[in-house]
């Protein structure tokens, strides 16, 4: 099973760009963040005629997440576990075969002390706690997605520029290890160690040509899926050409 998750930064600007990829990297499943459409916009037959079933939960010109896959998608869930509903469209599971999928898009948090930021580690103990709750019934887990957190020094181009910052603090930092507390594996780090290792680029002052990046999307996998994954990394090439996203998308193979 190859799974991939990209921020692709509004689906119907992107969506060629999305069919080609998908026509060329035949993942299993993707996981999408920042659709920004309304669930009535969504590409929803052309995707099915690229043979992907999808489960969406969206909102018109903010936010949005996806999950596609070329098998079927069952127990769809567009919430975290203790919420009702999830106005902000942030979050959608599903179960494909005997693994249960998470998309999530995270708050960004704006500024370090914000009300905002405040709310950024509120969602992330929610996002805890749903998490636990699934892996009470899906011993395989995967929560893929935008977490707009850089784990660790290795995972920004300057670290002393962007120590303390939002996406590096210690607080956001210490909410992403938090997950993996509860026993989820960052897939890309089970493979690679080194720095430099980007998936986010900003559009402005030559970011990316100067590979000024950070690491914010990530797939974590629970650890009887993270024992059978045999690849993983950051398709690079995507941030390039006419008109990308400023995200790059992120894959794991399993085994």
């Amino acid at each position: 099973m190859k799974i991939a998750s990209w921020n692709i930064n509004s689906l119907r600007k992107r969506q060629q760009r999305l069919l080609d990829w998908l026509a060329k990297k035949e993942p299993d499943a993707v996981c999408l963040q920042e659709t920004k459409c309304s669930d009535d916009q969504f590409p929803e037959l052309a995707l099915a005629a690229a043979s992907y079933r999808c489960v969406f939960h969206g909102q018109k010109s903010y936010n949005g997440v996806a999950i596609l896959s070329r098998h079927e998608l069952r127990e769809r869930q567009a919430a975290l576990c203790d919420e009702s509903e999830d106005p902000q469209a942030r979050v959608i599971a599903a179960t494909i075969k005997d693994v249960r999928v998470f998309s999530i898009y995270a708050p960004n948090g704006q500024a370090v002390g914000s009300a905002a930021f405040n709310y950024k580690l509120q969602w992330f103990a929610q996002l805890r706690d749903c998490i636990a709750e699934a892996q009470k019934s899906f011993p395989h887990l995967i929560v893929c997605g935008d977490f707009n957190v850089a784990p660790e020094d290795r995972d920004v181009h300057d670290p002393r520029l962007w120590r303390g910052a939002i996406m590096c603090s210690e607080e956001e930092r210490a909410a992403f290890g938090a997950l993996e507390q509860i026993g989820l594996r960052d897939t890309l780090r089970i493979h690679h160690a080194e720095g430099g290792l980007f998936s986010w680029w900003d559009y402005r002052m030559l970011a990316f040509q100067k590979n000024r990046g950070l690491r914010i999307d990530a797939i974590l996998a629970s650890e009887s899926l993270a024992e059978r994954c045999t690849a993983a990394g950051i398709d690079r090439e995507m941030r390039k050409g006419n008109d990308p996203s400023d995200h790059a998308p992120v894959w794991a193979e399993f085994s």
